[in-house]
């Protein structure tokens, strides 16, 4: 599998922009772009759906595995897998989220349990 380069990888950590695509169920259309939080974890990306597993970008990632992100004007195609369940990561992962978004009042929905449950890994493809 392909790894975000170093320089990519510094840049999610630091941006605000990101926007999620899977594809739809013909898996050749992408599905209305969401725009959603990001965190950067050992060097891997992760996102979690506001909603949980409910959520329809979150249900398409999982059944499709595959889309694309646009961020800060570039688009990427993408792997999704799901990265919940691992209670190791999942605190690494609420941490990098209580770090980069300590000052929003939706912080603290991100670390309950539905969006920790529906943790995704983006990768490139």
């Amino acid at each position: 599998m392909k790894k975000w380069t170093k320089e990519q990888i510094t840049e999610f950590s630091r941006a605000d922009d990101m926007h999620v695509s899977p594809f739809y169920e013909d898996g050749k259309i992408y599905g209305t772009p969401t725009w959603i939080w990001s965190v950067v974890v050992d060097g891997d990306l992760y996102v979690r759906a506001y909603n949980g597993q409910q959520s329809r970008w979150y249900q398409s990632a999982m059944t499709q595995g595959a889309g694309q992100i646009k961020f800060a004007s570039q688009t990427f195609e993408t792997i999704y897998t799901d990265a919940s369940g691992d209670a190791i990561l999942d605190q690494k992962i609420n941490a990098a989220y209580s770090s980069k978004y300590q000052e929003s009042p939706y912080l603290p929905p991100m670390l309950a349990k539905g969006p920790v449950s529906a943790t995704v890994k983006i990768s490139p493809k």
